[in-house]
């Protein structure tokens, strides 16, 4: 967790939401990557840290299925985010800070264990939520978030 952590002060020094994560290999000590939100960076709407991850690993490990890997992420995903967790086939995901307007592993909605998907990553909450709730806090209470106009 304090990987992502580090990963989510690049986040925020881009002018993204600081939220980092980690992919740890199925040997559970191995980073396979790492990421931190780019979606102000790059433009990208699907440019969350979780995605970013996944993605990066999926290529380092040749595929796309990530079982036996754990994603480890500052803040609890959102639907976007729980749906790659699943379709990644991570076999758990590790969040600090809960999300009660957009978290889709428990507060908001419960995605990663709907018994309708085919499959449900374990999900472990609330590790380290203090320091990974007080980057998010700063960010929005310091900084005059506003989405940008379309690009273009």
């Amino acid at each position: 967790m304090r990987q992502a952590l580090a990963e989510a002060g690049l986040a925020a020094a881009s002018g993204d939401v600081p939220v980092g994560a980690v992919v740890v290999g199925p040997d559970g000590t191995s980073v396979l990557a790492t990421a931190h939100n780019e979606r102000e960076l790059t433009g990208d709407p699907t440019a969350h840290a979780e995605v970013l991850a996944i993605r990066r690993a999926a290529q380092a490990l040749g595929g796309w299925r990530l079982t036996g890997c754990t994603l480890v992420v500052t803040l609890e995903p959102c639907t976007l985010c729980a749906g790659a967790a699943v379709h990644s086939r991570l076999d758990r995901v590790v969040y600090g800070a809960r999300d009660e307007k957009a978290g889709a592993a428990g507060s908001l909605w419960d995605l990663i264990r709907d018994r309708r998907l085919n499959h449900r990553p374990e999900v472990i909450g609330g590790v380290l939520a203090d320091a990974c709730a007080e980057p998010l806090t700063r960010f929005f209470r310091d900084t005059d978030f506003r989405p940008q106009p379309p690009m273009g």
